[in-house]
């Protein structure tokens, strides 16, 4: 994964959109979004997170870590700050971070066009998680398991683009 190519793609959908006042671009209500998806492995099982009914986007549905790619700022750090933010996951615990390939999907039910980045993060130790406001639950499971759960839609692509790390 090229980061000058996600940049690009960050100055190019952020330049008429609103900023945070910490100068984050607010995505909010744009039609195209670049975020990370980011899978979390230890053993062979990934973590789940329910989707809370605080948040934009696929209330109620099991996900993984995600994050608006809003700011330029090396791709690890933004990882690792949705981690720390969304899990309290610390990088002391991370093997090691690959990089899917990433793609575009339009999703009608919710009127965007997003450019996912998956990401696989391998970590040491299963860690205590501690959950933020985007999230109610969580669960470690199987991969194959994953169609047994409400998802969001395409959710199963983010990781079939990570299947060589599998």
């Amino acid at each position: 994964m090229k980061e000058e190519y996600i940049f690009e793609i960050i100055k190019k959908l952020g330049v008429d959109l609103p900023k945070f006042p910490d100068g984050r671009i607010d995505y909010t209500n744009s039609i195209s979004a670049p975020v990370l998806i980011i899978f979390v492995r230890h053993q062979g099982e990934i973590l789940l997170l329910k989707r809370s009914k605080k948040v934009n986007a696929y209330k109620g549905k099991w996900s993984v870590v995600a994050g608006y790619l809003d700011e330029i700022k090396p791709i690890r750090e933004k990882v690792l700050e949705e981690l720390k933010e969304e899990t309290n996951i610390i990088e002391d615990n991370i093997i090691d971070i690959k990089f899917g390939q990433s793609y575009k999907i339009k999703d009608d039910s919710v009127h965007r066009l997003w450019l996912r980045f998956p990401v696989l993060v391998e970590l040491k130790e299963k860690p205590k998680i501690k959950l933020d406001y985007e999230h109610t639950d969580f669960k470690w499971i199987k991969p194959e398991e994953i169609s047994k759960f409400d998802t969001p839609p395409f959710f199963h692509i983010s990781w079939e683009m990570l299947k060589e790390y599998a």
